[in-house]
């Protein structure tokens, strides 16, 4: 079985200064996965290099049987950022933006198909947002908006969902609604590697935990014995000290469908 993630005396950092080093880790695939650590710990910046946000300054990593960055379907790996508001100078609908997740499967310039207008649908079911297919995002709470941007990854039918602080900021019932959620995806084999400092919320979804020390792993193992290896420290929006990557914005090219929606 080839692993969904596999890391052999990794480093990887910004420009040639490496943040996380020497690390060796693999998940399989249907596996979900918790990385937590301490502000500036390097769990961030793991992430990022598995997305090809961040450089591999030494060793492998190959996400889903390829080296990073060589991939050739992208919407195999979903990916949910720290910053989980939507905003942009021009409106969108809920459906407009989950729709941006067809993108990888489609390419910039191809007009949604039935079998892509019904993923997106789905997608926003997923999340419980059904209701507000047709609402502009900035009318939704910061939770809604949250669930939106999981949609939006899960639009891609994604073997691999990355996420960074889903439960950050938010309410606690949007923590249960994105808990829920979750659960629904992973059953469906989706393999989940979530970035958290707080694993509460997700308790019931994330079996195993990898603890980031120092840029290196200090505990990988069940979720139950990682509190003793971890501090509990709150997190900072980016551990590494670089600026924010940004994702998809609600400005960007939009994607229409057959009916010209």
């Amino acid at each position: 079985m080839t692993a969904a993630i596999r890391l052999r005396d990794a480093s990887i950092g910004y420009g040639d200064v490496p943040v996380v080093c020497g690390v060796d880790l693999t998940v399989q695939p249907g596996e979900s996965v918790a990385v937590l650590g301490s502000n500036g710990s390097g769990k961030t910046t793991l992430a990022r290099g598995l997305l090809g946000l961040a450089a591999v300054l030494g060793g492998e990593v190959e996400v889903l049987g390829a080296p990073v960055g060589r991939l050739r379907e992208r919407g195999r790996i979903g990916y949910v950022p720290q910053r989980h508001t939507v905003s942009g100078a021009v409106p969108a609908t809920v459906r407009e933006v989950v729709g941006v997740g067809r993108l990888a499967r489609l390419g910039l310039f191809r007009r949604l198909r039935p079998a892509d207008r019904a993923a997106v649908a789905d997608a926003v079911a997923a999340v419980g947002l059904s209701d507000r297919m047709g609402d502009p995002v900035a009318s939704l709470s910061g939770g809604q908006q949250r669930r939106v941007l999981v949609a939006r990854a899960l639009a891609a039918q994604p073997e691999l969902l990355i996420m960074d602080e889903p439960t950050a900021g938010v309410d606690a019932a949007s923590q249960d609604a994105l808990a829920a959620v979750l659960a629904g995806v992973s059953a469906s084999g989706t393999t989940l590697l979530v970035v958290t400092h707080e694993t509460g919320p997700l308790a019931g979804v994330l079996t195993r935990a990898v603890v980031v020390d120092h840029g290196r792993i200090g505990y990988d193992g069940p979720l139950a014995g990682a509190e003793v290896h971890s501090d509990g420290g709150h997190h900072h929006p980016d551990d590494s000290g670089q600026p924010p990557v940004k994702g998809y914005r609600i400005d960007q090219p939009r994607v229409t469908s057959d009916g010209g929606r």
